[in-house]
């Protein structure tokens, strides 16, 4: 017996009122959620910042902003990792005994995976920034050099995990921000599950 209401259309504007508040809640939520991200002017200020490491080839650096500075991550290789080996009596901290790393990076290579190095690129003598000397004994730089960091200003000489040699005008090793790997292939710089730097 039929009671006179269509109940497949019914159930069709049903189904069409429901996908419309759905999309219609999603517009509203879109907004909101945009707004509790930090904004480039809360980045600017030391928010941390999200860095890409997908497509990083083996030996190559990539640089970052983080609080106005340079963040250097550096994809180094097995070849690089077992040149600084050598280096401790080289080195003037080579235990990274001084604070510029927070806990899980006191380690050989101040790093969480032996593979990444993430440094601020901020040379600890008067604030130059370094450049980047990935080859092996440079005719500048000498035989024992296996690649790192130079800063032509005053001279500092620093390796691929940012430890100053000793000798030089830097008095410390270059900082390694908190970070963490929130997946394989990015890394946040300025937090970690500790807290926020």
């Amino acid at each position: 017996m039929s009671d006179g209401v269509d109940h497949s259309k019914r159930r069709t504007l049903t189904i069409a009122a429901g996908a419309m508040g759905g999309v219609g809640a999603a517009f509203v939520a879109v907004p909101f959620v945009s707004s509790m991200l930090p904004s480039a002017k809360a980045q600017a200020a030391g928010a941390p910042v999200e860095v890409d490491v997908s497509r990083m080839e083996p030996g190559q650096r990539i640089t970052a902003e983080w609080r106005g500075k340079p963040v250097w991550v550096i994809r180094r290789t097995k070849d690089q990792l077992k040149g600084m080996d050598g280096l401790v009596p080289l080195l003037r901290d080579p235990n990274s005994e001084m604070p510029m790393q927070p806990d899980y990076a006191q380690n050989p290579y101040r790093s969480i995976r032996d593979e990444y190095a993430v440094i601020v690129g901020i040379c600890t003598h008067l604030g130059c920034s370094p450049t980047f000397r990935p080859e092996v004994a440079p005719a500048d730089l000498g035989e024992d050099w296996v690649g790192g960091f130079f800063c032509p200003c005053h001279g500092s000489k620093f390796d691929l995990a940012g430890r100053v040699y000793n000798g030089a005008p830097a008095p410390k090793n270059l900082e390694v921000p908190r970070h963490k790997f929130i997946s394989d292939s990015v890394i946040f710089v300025g937090a970690d599950d500790q807290g926020v730097a």
